[in-house]
Order: structure tokens, then C-alpha cells, then sequence
């Protein structure tokens, strides 16, 4: 079985899981994220077709909720704080150094597939602004120079 194969197999498995269950739609669809990197159409038409709901209420929710993907992402995942705390202590700063660095305008991936660029709402460490993550490891007190820097550990 080769690996596209197993990835619809899995979302198959998962589907029949959760068929009939209150409120499966975003937890399924997280699911299936996890099994594919992304939410390609395809994905989304089976989601939608194996649940009984009309295909543009499940790309509606994708498209609503920022947590989802239409694209592929990079190898390492960054995501730059824009909240208020982080904001006020220089985060547009970081992010121009970042996406300088990487060669990109946030929400998208470097051109080599290593980075995707992300602007989230708050990561909730306030107290460390400006503040970014690689992949869901938090880095806190960052200079525009810094921040640039910490990416080298991920190349």
C-alpha cells in the first residue's frame, strides 16, 4: 500500500469513528490535517461526502478558522505574536526581520519548503514579548536580530 493509500485509509478509519457524533465536523477535520499536513479538496469533498454534509459548509469552516490549511506546510512551522503585549514591544520589527530572513511575507512558505511564516493573535506568553514559536517551541524577549538568529538552528 503505498503512503497516499494509507493516508486515505486512515481518514477512512477516522470518519467511520466518528460518524453520528455531535459536533465531529472541526475535530474530524483536525484529524485529517494531522494525517495529511494540509486540507487539500479532495480531502475536504470526502470529509464532506462521508459525513452527509454539503461540501461548502466544510470549506466553510476550514476557511474560517485559521488553525486549517489549504496549502502545505513548510518543514518548521513559525509563528509570530501580533498581539497587543507583543505588539507594543516591537513585534512588527521581529516580523519584518523574519520575513527578510526567510525571504517571504507572512503566511507563506519559503521557497526551499523549510519555513511557513504565520502572524497568530496571541500565543498567551505575554510576559516574554515580542514572542514567536517554531514548531510550538516558544521563544520570548526577542530583538529583531534574534529572532532572525534563532531560525539558524532550524536550517
Amino acid at each position: 500500500m503505498d503512503r497516499l493509500d494509507e493516508k486515505a485509509e486512515r481518514l477512512k478509519n477516522l470518519m467511520a469513528e466518528r460518524r453520528g457524533e455531535k459536533g465531529f465536523l472541526i475535530p474530524l477535520l483536525q484529524e485529517a490535517q494531522k494525517i495529511y499536513g494540509y486540507l487539500p479538496r479532495p480531502v475536504m469533498e470526502a470529509v464532506a461526502e462521508g459525513n452527509g454534509v454539503p461540501v461548502a459548509e466544510v470549506y466553510g469552516v476550514v476557511t474560517f478558522y485559521a488553525q486549517f490549511r489549504l496549502e502545505p506546510a513548510g518543514e518548521n512551522l513559525v509563528r509570530c505574536c501580533m498581539g497587543t503585549a507583543c505588539h507594543v514591544r516591537g513585534a512588527l520589527k521581529v516580523l519584518r526581520a523574519l520575513e527578510k530572513k526567510l525571504e517571504v511575507t507572512a503566511g507563506a512558505t519559503s521557497g526551499d519548503g523549510r519555513f511557513t511564516l504565520e502572524t497568530v493573535n496571541c500565543i498567551g506568553a505575554c510576559g516574554l514579548a515580542p514572542v514567536l514559536t517554531v514548531n510550538d517551541k516558544v521563544f520570548g524577549g526577542l530583538a529583531p536580530e534574534t529572532a532572525a538568529e534563532i531560525l539558524d538552528q532550524y536550517e
